[in-house]
């Protein structure tokens, strides 16, 4: 008969530790998550700078922008040197979660999403951020879909625009075949030329409100200093909802973003952005409460 009692000498001795079995270095972990969020940084500063330097560069910013429009101006432009071509985001669990598998040997897109609040020196309170690593659709096992064009009803359309408007926006019949829309800060007007077609009344009133959203932001508004962020959040409304943008140029940037440094590059982006937030999520209270009887008409 076989002895077989040897194959357990080896158990008795004590198991070695694996490398998993590792204590938890705490301060080392805060080291790498601090130079993770060091390097989303330094990528923000370099890309701001970077789309400065030319208008192509600078409209692939927008574009994302107007996709990403709740994302802030940071991680815009992080999606921008990363995957500007990027059309829906998820992290890895949110893919999991909707049946989806990150494709083998992706790299996560990088973003960063706030944290914790914590107190100054000063007393202020701050907010901390965290780098989180996000997936496109193109990424992962989903079948894509092409996206459906939009079709929404002209008349629809220019109502959302125009839903709760900052500024009194009344037709004219004084403006100028050159200008469009006009907005008036004295009397917080926007004036409007009387007989356009829909798209351009949409491209004009856009650039307006976000001129009255501006002057709503601070109280040194000027029509010059805040007239290419109006027409950038023009642009990115036009973008987002279908209009044709091929009459806007960015060749030509102006001295205070060509000039200026990553902060007050982003500073003058997040303006921009905000204006286009505002005026976009009073948009979507209209167009959101029009699908739902067409929906429901659809379901009977």
């Amino acid at each position: 008969m076989s002895n077989f009692d040897d194959i357990f000498s080896t158990t008795a001795e004590k198991p070695q530790k694996q490398e998993n079995d590792k204590p938890f270095d705490k301060e080392s972990w805060k080291e790498k998550k601090q130079l993770e969020r060091e390097q989303a940084y330094t990528l923000i500063d370099t890309t701001a700078e970077e789309i400065s330097t030319g208008g192509d560069k600078f409209k692939t910013y927008l574009d994302v922008q107007s996709h990403f429009d709740r994302y802030s101006v940071g991680n815009a432009l992080l999606i921008t040197a990363q995957m500007p071509q990027a059309a829906q985001l998820k992290d890895f669990d949110s893919w999991k979660e909707n049946g989806v598998s990150i494709k083998k040997q992706q790299k996560g897109i990088t973003i960063l999403e706030p944290g914790e609040e914590y107190t100054r020196e000063d007393g202020s309170v701050g907010v901390s951020y965290n780098v989180k690593k996000v997936f496109d659709i193109s990424q992962t096992t989903s079948k894509e879909k092409s996206k459906p064009s939009l079709n929404r009803d002209d008349r629809l359309l220019l109502k959302a625009l125009i839903n709760n408007s900052p500024a009194v926006i009344k037709i004219s019949e004084e403006l100028p075949e050159s200008i469009g829309a006009l907005y008036q800060p004295d009397s917080n007007e926007i004036l409007v030329r009387k007989g356009m077609e829909a798209s351009d009344i949409f491209r004009s009133v856009a650039q307006e409100l976000a001129h009255a959203e501006l002057a709503a932001q601070g109280e040194n508004y000027s029509r010059s200093e805040a007239g290419f962020k109006a027409y950038c959040a023009g642009y990115m409304l036009c973008k987002k909802n279908g209009i044709d943008v091929n009459s806007y140029d960015f060749k030509n940037l102006p001295d205070n973003i060509r000039e200026a440094d990553a902060q007050s590059i982003r500073s003058e982006l997040s303006s921009a952005r905000e204006a286009m937030g505002s005026i976009s999520a009073r948009m979507a209270k209209v167009l959101e409460t029009s699908k739902a009887p067409r929906q429901q008409g659809q379901e009977r």
